[in-house]
């Protein structure tokens, strides 16, 4: 089981590079930009196939994937008669568009496997399902018996029981009217909630079960989107304290102390991690296949908002170029001056290269934190 979980991580992981790049694709095809490759992977060429003038295909090392957008900088040669075709000769909007594509993908992505979390998975909640009476309650004396399903208090349909009985805690005592299932029939039970000290609230005596609970469409379009806000929130906590973190992970790798749930986690510990929760007796199916999808969410949302860091070679270094681009045309029309020639980032390949070689360090000491000191969920 922990084999499946890592192979679908695996595949999860390629399937959001692909997406990521069609992103690209899509986008630069629309602004009728010159596409010549969309590869999966990197190195030897193993397959592909040509449909238009895009070249399709899977190369040898599966760490991610690229889509060939002809004409990137100034020093980029066109085909004769294609100059017009070349990306940086494209707007300031459509460039920005394109490349921030990749990354917004990502982002649909996570908004998507949240909705199939609600939607479709169902979710661990509080169901208004009476699985026991406590002995000389408000319950007791007006009634109700295990078995009951609570789906109405005073004509209120009850949709969610952890929010719809706090009219219990909210009664003051007053008496209630609960429209009760009970062997198919609807029954009316009245109960005056009881006021016991020991919780500061008013009860009514019933225990309920926890269930699996699946939203509606539209319930689940807006809870997604409010999980989506939530995890991007912490993904960008998670970016700004990246730096800090840092001294922390070497100490976990090359030394005893026990890594941090919370801390950095590579490719590596993130599908050992996907293992676990696939694996784990502590949870049903339904809650592996959901902790699974959060997981991949996750992923897709903070690589999305990773990749817009105005770093170089990210898209959202190359989207920063282009902004910086649009603010010299700025000043210029302010002067009356014609617009001045694009930044060629092939200048900035100094930063470039820096800001790569910092990302291929993390890279190395997160893989090797992941194999020798792996985080642990207890999943």
């Amino acid at each position: 089981m922990q084999l499946l979980g890592i192979l679908a991580f695996v595949v999860a992981l390629l399937l959001s590079v692909m997406v990521h790049e069609f992103g690209h694709y899509i986008t630069a095809k629309r602004f009728d930009m010159k596409v010549t490759e969309f590869f999966l992977g990197f190195g030897k060429r193993i397959w592909s196939f040509t449909r238009g003038e895009t070249e399709f295909g899977i190369k040898a090392i599966p760490a991610g994937g690229y889509c060939r957008i002809e004409g990137m900088t100034p020093r980029d040669e066109m085909p004769l008669g294609e100059e017009s075709r070349a990306f940086y000769g494209a707007t300031t909007t459509r460039k920005l568009i394109v490349l921030g594509a990749g990354s917004t993908a990502h982002f649909v992505i996570g908004f998507l496997l949240i909705f199939s979390i609600f939607f479709g998975v169902g979710v661990n909640a509080l169901l208004s399902d009476v699985t026991k009476v406590a002995p000389n309650s408000a319950a007791a004396a007006a009634g109700f018996q295990p078995g009951d399903k609570i789906i109405a208090i005073d004509g209120e349909e009850v949709t969610d029981w952890y929010q719809d009985s706090q009219a219990i805690a909210a009664s003051g005592g007053n008496e209630l009217t609960f429209t009760v299932l009970r062997d198919g029939q609807e029954i009316s039970i009245t109960a005056a909630p009881t006021y016991l000290t020991s919780e500061k609230r008013y009860m009514l005596g019933v225990v309920t079960k926890i269930g699996i609970k699946r939203e509606g469409l539209l319930t689940s379009v807006k809870e997604s989107g409010r999980a989506t806000a939530v995890l991007t929130r912490e993904s960008v906590k998670a970016l700004i304290s990246l730096p800090t973190k840092i001294p922390q992970l070497i100490r976990q790798t090359f030394g005893d102390e026990k890594r941090d749930p919370n801390g950095l986690v590579g490719i590596v510990g993130a599908a050992r991690v996907s293992g676990d929760a696939v694996s784990s007796n502590k949870l049903n199916n339904t809650e592996r296949l959901g902790t699974f999808l959060l997981l991949i969410a996750s992923l897709n949302i903070f690589v999305g908002l990773f990749n817009l860091l105005p770093l170089l070679p990210l898209d959202g270094g190359h989207m920063a170029v282009a902004i910086a681009d649009e603010i010299r045309a700025f000043f210029a029309r302010l002067r009356g001056r014609p617009r001045p020639a694009g930044i060629d980032v092939n200048v900035l390949t100094p930063i470039t290269m820096t800001v790569f070689a910092v990302l291929v360090v993390l890279t190395a000491i997160l893989l090797i934190a992941d194999i020798l000191n792996p985080v642990s969920l207890n999943l």
